[in-house]
């Protein structure tokens, strides 16, 4: 029999509740939106005891951006083991997951943050945090994407290519947001072609980036990604 007695959150518990609260607002409406009593009701707490773990939303929205930013670079990660092609597409679809789940938040932390407004959002100082999240995400994806190449050193090529594809997934997952007028599963796939069209046409230009696309297909079986892609391209042509 329940006593209806409820356990004492510890301080960090308590902030990463909130934190947590906090996010899942921030995913469902643009931050501006979401107000500090809004939190307080979904967490069970007063509006108070709020301000006694974050000095304020600015406060509570970095954390939750930090929190955010973590999880999507975390969505890059993936075994080194099968064809390249499939292991990409099963970053794609993880990576696809996150922005349907965290649409607005997706849209606000890959804009730099929501206006300015009455709770300090959008100040200076905060553009700059959010800023250097977003920068640690593409980082981390730029450092998953070598590992999976087997690099440990890129050409400026490679670097060119890596960064320009993850810009690319970027701008791509932002204006499907808006929308979502093509199929997920479409684009998942098409990111993917994408980024073994970027290679190769690097590698009509340079001799390590050529070695480089060969390494990458010759592990392809005639039915994997990167072949339906060459299949694709083939049922084009006259």
């Amino acid at each position: 029999m329940s006593t209806g007695v409820r356990r004492r959150m510890g301080v960090e518990e308590r902030r990463q509740q909130l934190i947590g609260v906090a996010l899942d607002l921030f995913s469902r409406r643009s931050p501006d939106e979401v107000s500090i009593d809004e939190i307080a009701t979904a967490a069970g707490i007063s509006r108070p005891l709020v301000y006694h773990y974050f000095p304020g939303k600015l406060s509570l929205y970095e954390a939750a951006l930090k929190r955010a930013s973590e999880d999507l670079a975390a969505r890059f990660a993936e075994p080194h083991e099968g064809p390249l092609g499939a292991r990409l597409l099963r970053v794609m679809c993880r990576y696809f997951d996150f922005v349907d789940e965290h649409g607005p938040g997706f849209a606000a932390l890959m804009r730099g943050g929501p206006a300015v407004s009455a709770d300090g959002i959008g100040t200076k100082a905060h553009v700059s945090t959010t800023n250097a999240l977003i920068d640690s995400v593409r980082q981390a994806a730029y450092e998953q994407i070598l590992a999976h190449l087997g690099v440990l050193d890129a050409s400026p090529r490679l670097e060119l290519v890596v960064r320009s594809w993850i810009s690319l997934a970027e701008s791509t997952a932002l204006l499907w947001l808006d929308g979502r007028r093509v199929p997920r599963a479409e684009l998942e796939l098409q990111l993917v072609h994408d980024f073994a069209a970027l290679v190769a046409v690097s590698a009509a230009y340079d001799a390590d980036m050529a070695t480089l696309l060969k390494q990458m297909v010759k592990d392809e079986p005639a039915d994997g990604t990167f072949a339906e892609l060459v299949g694709r391209l083939i049922a084009l042509a006259p």
